[in-house]
């Protein structure tokens, strides 16, 4: 992670604390969130921590509190003092930075004909600290080919289990190749700017040599128009939940190309139930279902299961981002 890209929005008073972290820490950094009249709220290796007096603290009193000038510095920082240049991200509510790191944003929201036009009065503002993990799929890479031929994958996860990151690296994986499987065209929806973390257009994470990107593409539109203009070989998008996304699985699937994706849940009987994803499952299509928990770190347990749900493997990661 770039350290740089992130110090430099800050604001002024956050600055001397942030130059102060080790290197462990700026690892484990998740979030950092600003509330106008609210303490600065850190999260960092899944744990909740304040700021007082340049350091970290888990309670206590003189917690730093976020000003309106520290909101208003911090989007200065952000749009480089020409926010007007960045209205339709304001529009979609988070703007990505240098380094692939995602502010999201929340304050006056101004509709008209029913369709959001921009935010005003912005008081809340939540950094999203991309991490990069190269190897961290390594573990199930194996178990998403059979005959040399990549499975059609479910990632499910609760939040904060490392879906994202560990989809970003098989994507990197089955792009560049994987030990005797040759690197394959792989066509990214990145609906949210979480995967290549674009910044101008260009991922800032290695997504891979073979990868085609659409950036702030809605995933339905996305999985279609890479389909007809960049005949990938594998399909990967995140976070998938509506029933036009299922439909979109339907044509990338009868395509004849393959498609890994994540889902938000805690196993796959939670996902089953679901009224949506549950129709997808039911299908049987879907040959590899991976689980994401959290046992001494994140997302350190993945279980692997095959197209009839039985447990095929299960792997516990050595802990390294524990606090």
């Amino acid at each position: 992670m770039k350290k740089e890209s992130i110090e430099k929005i800050l604001p002024a008073p956050l600055r001397d604390w942030f130059q102060t972290m080790k290197k462990r820490d700026i690892k484990g950094l998740q979030e950092i969130r600003l509330r106008v009249g609210k303490p600065v709220i850190i999260y960092m290796h899944n744990q909740e921590y304040y700021v007082s007096e340049n350091e970290l603290v888990s309670w206590g009193k003189n917690r730093y509190v976020v000003t309106d000038k520290d909101i208003k510095e911090t989007m200065e920082f952000i749009s480089n003092y020409s926010l007007y240049a960045f209205e339709d991200e304001v529009r979609h509510g988070y703007i990505t930075i240098e380094g692939g790191h995602r502010v999201g944003l929340s304050g006056k929201v101004i509709v008209e004909n029913r369709q959001v036009k921009t935010i005003k009065y912005i008081s809340c503002i939540n950094i999203r600290i991309s991490h990069e993990i190269k190897g961290c799929s390594d573990s199930i890479m194996t178990y998403l080919f059979e005959d040399h031929q990549v499975l059609h994958t479910l990632i499910i996860s609760p939040p904060k289990c490392g879906k994202t990151t560990l989809l970003r690296d098989i994507i990197r994986q089955l792009s560049n190749g994987y030990e005797d499987q040759e690197g394959i065209t792989v066509g990214v929806v990145d609906e949210r700017s979480e995967l290549g973390g674009c910044y101008r257009g260009v991922p800032q994470n290695d997504i891979g040599m073979r990868t085609d990107i659409l950036d702030g593409c809605p995933k339905t539109e996305g999985m279609l128009m890479l389909i007809r203009s960049m005949s990938p070989a594998v399909i990967a998008v995140d976070e998938i939940g509506s029933s036009e996304d299922i439909d979109a699985i339907d044509f990338v699937m009868n395509a004849g190309s393959k498609i890994i994706c994540t889902v938000h849940g805690a196993n796959v009987n939670e996902v089953k139930d679901k009224p949506i994803l549950g129709k997808l499952m039911d299908k049987g299509v879907i040959e590899r279902f991976i689980v994401l928990e959290n046992k001494n770190g994140i997302g350190d347990m993945k279980k692997v299961y095959d197209k009839q749900y039985k447990l095929i493997g299960m792997v516990v990661e050595p802990t390294t981002n524990k606090h």
